[in-house]
C-alpha cells in the first residue's frame, strides 16, 4: 500500500471499512490502492467503486471495450497519472490484442497526437476527451454534435463523456494523494 495518507489494512478495518472493502475487491480479491486509498472515509470508497463501474464495466455499453480503455489512458495520459495508465493501458492492449497496433496506438498518444493512428469516429471521440480534459470551459454543443455527425449514439456520446469525466476525477485523487501501483496487481487482465 502506498500513498501519502494513512491507508487501513484489511487486519485493522472496522466492521463498516471490512464490508465496503468487500464491495471494492476486484476479480483477483484484491482491493486497489485506487480504492483503498478511501478507507478513511468508507462512503466515497462506495461512491467511487459504483461511478467506476457504471462508467467503465457495464454491460449495457456498446463503445467497444478497447475503445472504452483507450479513452481512459489517453485522459490519464493528458493528466500525467501513471497509476491509471499503468492499469487501463495494460487492459487496452490487452483488448487491442495485436501488438504492433498497441505500440503505434502508445506511441501516438503519449505524443499526444491521436490522428497518427486515428481517423474518423475515433479520432473524434480522441479529440472530443483531450477538450474535455483540458479545456472544458471550452466545450459547446458543435462537440456533440460532430460526434453525432460521426454516428456516435447519444447513449454513446454519454458513455465516453462519463468515461472522460471518470478519469480526470480518479486521476486528480491519485496525483493529489500520491497513490502508487505499488502492492497492486496491474490490469484487469492480468
Amino acid at each position: 500500500m502506498s500513498a501519502w495518507i494513512e491507508m487501513i489494512s484489511d487486519d485493522d478495518a472496522d466492521e463498516e471499512l471490512l464490508e465496503t472493502l468487500k464491495l471494492a475487491r476486484t476479480p483477483h480479491g484484491t482491493v486497489d490502492n485506487v480504492m483503498r486509498v478511501h478507507s478513511l472515509r468508507p462512503n466515497t470508497m462506495r461512491g467511487h467503486v459504483t461511478l467506476y463501474r457504471a462508467a467503465l464495466h457495464d454491460e449495457s455499453n456498446t463503445l467497444p471495450t478497447w475503445l472504452q480503455e483507450t479513452l481512459s489512458s489517453y485522459v490519464s495520459i493528458l493528466n500525467d497519472c501513471p497509476y491509471s495508465l499503468a492499469n487501463h493501458w495494460a487492459n487496452a492492449r490487452h483488448l487491442i490484442a495485436d501488438e504492433e497496433r498497441a505500440d503505434a496506438i502508445e506511441q501516438a498518444l503519449a505524443a499526444d497526437q491521436p490522428e497518427a493512428v486515428f481517423d474518423g469516429a475515433q479520432l473524434s471521440l480522441m479529440q472530443y476527451a483531450r477538450k474535455l480534459t483540458l479545456s472544458p470551459g471550452d466545450m459547446s454543443k458543435e462537440d456533440v454534435e460532430q460526434l453525432q455527425a460521426f454516428g456516435y449514439s447519444d447513449g454513446e456520446i454519454l458513455e465516453a463523456n462519463q468515461i472522460i469525466a471518470y478519469f480526470n476525477y480518479v486521476n486528480r485523487l491519485l496525483n493529489g494523494l500520491g497513490v502508487s501501483t505499488d502492492g497492486d496487481i496491474v490490469g484487469y487482465y492480468s
